[in-house]
């Protein structure tokens, strides 16, 4: 076997088993009581595509999301959501990544990764809202009895919110950036010291 072989299958077996991590901790959300309705749930999952992304390039953390997607789908179903909150999930993760490790691969330094991973925060917070108001939430709507019973849940928090909009604004908006901060420090934190082990020791960048 040639050595670039080694190196594909290598590869390939990293993914799988980072794809397998991200999967797992996926499973392990929980909500925020007293802060956000129950069915927004905070999760690290997108540390692990990060990981990938910033170790072996931006493809290879967005099919680490994507296998992550694929089998919460299968396993899951579709249901009467239509897979939606998978597939946002993917679309907003993949964005995160492929921004994030495109930056952070021209120029690999600690500063390099801070300023990679600030720009994709933003552009996963941003495109969250017009992917939550157009798409994702006017399917919750029907698959969930109407505007009345998705909004209750909000002005159970804030009775005086007036709409969907507004609620997204103050309530989806912030935790997304927040969730987006909080897998932005991790990835920084941890990456130096698991890049020899996803990498090979002999081929660190």
């Amino acid at each position: 076997m040639t050595n670039s072989k080694k190196l594909s299958t290598r590869k390939l077996v990293i993914i799988g088993m980072m794809s397998a991590v991200a999967t797992v901790i996926y499973y392990l959300d929980f909500p925020i009581p007293f802060l956000l309705p129950n069915f927004i749930k905070l999760d690290f999952s997108n540390v692990i595509s990060l990981l990938g992304g910033f170790a072996m390039g931006p493809l290879e953390g967005i099919i680490i999301c994507l296998i992550k997607n694929l089998v919460h789908l299968v396993i899951k179903g579709f249901g009467t959501t239509y897979g939606i909150g998978d597939i946002f999930d993917f679309v907003t993760s993949a964005f995160f990544v492929l921004v994030s490790a495109t930056i952070y691969h021209r120029n690999k330094t600690k500063k390099g990764a801070i300023i990679a991973t600030f720009v994709g925060m933003i552009g996963f917070t941003v495109i969250s809202l017009p992917l939550n108001y157009f798409i994702v939430y006017p399917i919750y709507i029907k698959a969930f009895g109407g505007e009345a019973a998705v909004m209750g849940a909000y002005r159970e928090l804030l009775p005086g919110i007036r709409n969907l909009f507004s609620a997204l604004c103050i309530f989806n908006l912030p935790f997304t950036f927040v969730k987006g901060l909080l897998c932005s420090i991790i990835t920084i934190i941890v990456y130096k010291p698991l890049s020899p082990v996803i990498k090979g020791a002999k081929n660190q960048t």
